[in-house]
């Protein structure tokens, strides 16, 4: 877990990301970096029941609810929220599982990883994504 080749493995494989807990107001952190992630020409997918749509994108209610595969669940959610996410990634069949800066269930996590999932935890997609990008040689 947070390993840096795990965190260049999801970045730079992960094409179809579901947001959990993706609010539509502009201003909070889940909409400023899906919002990023979209402008990285990642597909992002919001995953919130009490809304529609979010950045032009139908919103679901659970990422195994969504018709498409996806690779990543990046969750902005509460601690106490996150093994029923894990529980809906595992089923939903993720790959990677990104758990926002701040936020940690090491059970939950652990029980991801037992699951066969690549997982992130209490670490920023943006601030890594950025990072990642800074460390590319210059001129390639």
């Amino acid at each position: 877990m947070n390993e840096r080749e795990t965190i260049q493995e999801i970045l730079s494989h992960a094409k179809t990301v579901a947001v959990v807990g993706l609010s539509p107001k502009p201003g909070r952190p889940s909409s400023d970096i899906a919002q990023y992630l979209q402008e990285q020409g990642y597909r992002v997918i919001p995953v919130n029941p009490m809304i529609s749509e979010a950045l032009g994108e139908r919103a679901y209610s659970t990422v195994a609810a969504i018709p498409e595969k996806v690779d990543l669940a990046n969750v902005f959610r509460k601690a106490e929220d996150i093994p029923a996410v894990v529980d809906d990634a595992i089923a939903a069949g993720v790959k990677y599982l990104w758990i926002q800066q701040g936020i940690i269930h090491k059970e939950a996590a652990l029980k991801a990883e037992r699951a066969g999932i690549r997982v992130v935890m209490d670490r920023c997609i943006l601030i890594e994504h950025m990072r990642g990008l800074t460390a590319q040689p210059q001129g390639v």
